[in-house]
């Protein structure tokens, strides 16, 4: 059954503006996700939809299962979501709980964003890890939150199904991108289990982490710095093509 909520001060309504303003996840963590991919990859992923809110002019959706699907005008849609085009769907979902032991298992291969601000490169680089087999992520303070609705739009569904926690694990050895480092990439050693950390856009990786990490640079010609996504591909890519390997 489709309701119908014509009022802003409707609850579900009030959260969810809530959340495409860049609130923080409810203790449930539940997130915003837009769009009609996004909700394609959370049932693909089978994590839980709480809700479907569908603007008047959007097509009917299948698939929702027990979620609550409720319709609103074109016009308070539009209030409702992040996205200067929005796409006629918004869905609440609940983002899985992960552990430390979640991204140490079989040969951990672990993404640490350090500060990280921007959430288009911090969903990018959930989205490479995914690619490129990363056993999880680790958003640690001061980086964006991987419930921000732009993060959640750029991993394009990984951060349904990387496993996420805010805290290093130990065991693993821990390399840090440093255009300024003596090591290049190919000579890492990531084929065991390790963490790459991924720095601040502007200011790179703090010194307390660079000083319990090995630099690795990335050689380039005539520029000095990647942008932080492309740099993280780039580690990543080097990571899986070790691990493949005879």
């Amino acid at each position: 059954m489709v309701e119908t909520l014509i009022s802003d001060k409707n609850p579900l309504l009030k959260e969810v503006r809530r959340l495409a303003a860049g609130g923080a996840p409810s203790e449930d963590r539940v997130v915003l996700a837009e769009g009609p991919r996004l909700l394609d990859e959370a049932l693909r992923s089978g994590i839980e939809i709480q809700a479907v809110i569908l603007a008047e002019s959007a097509p009917e959706i299948g698939g929702a299962g027990s979620a609550r699907v409720v319709r609103v005008l074109d016009g308070l849609f539009n209030k409702l979501a992040s996205t200067e085009s929005p796409q006629g769907v918004l869905a609440l979902v609940r983002l899985p709980q992960w552990t430390a032991d979640d991204l140490m298992r079989g040969t951990p291969l672990v993404v640490i964003l350090d500060g990280v601000q921007d959430p288009g490169n911090a969903g990018a680089i959930l989205r490479t890890a995914e690619a490129f087999g990363a056993t999880g992520a680790v958003f640690l303070k001061g980086t964006v939150s991987p419930s921000n609705p732009k993060c959640l739009r750029a991993s394009a569904g990984s951060a349904f199904r990387l496993p996420m926690v805010t805290e290093i694990p130990s065991g693993l050895e821990i390399y840090a991108a440093d255009p300024r480092a003596k090591l290049s990439v190919a000579e890492a050693r990531f084929a065991a289990p390790c963490g790459i950390i991924i720095g601040a856009e502007g200011s790179g990786v703090r010194p307390e982490l660079t000083g319990r990490a090995t630099g690795v640079k990335i050689p380039t010609v005539s520029v000095e710095s990647l942008n932080a996504a492309v740099a993280a591909g780039i580690l990543l890519y080097e990571a899986r093509r070790q691990r493949q390997l005879p």
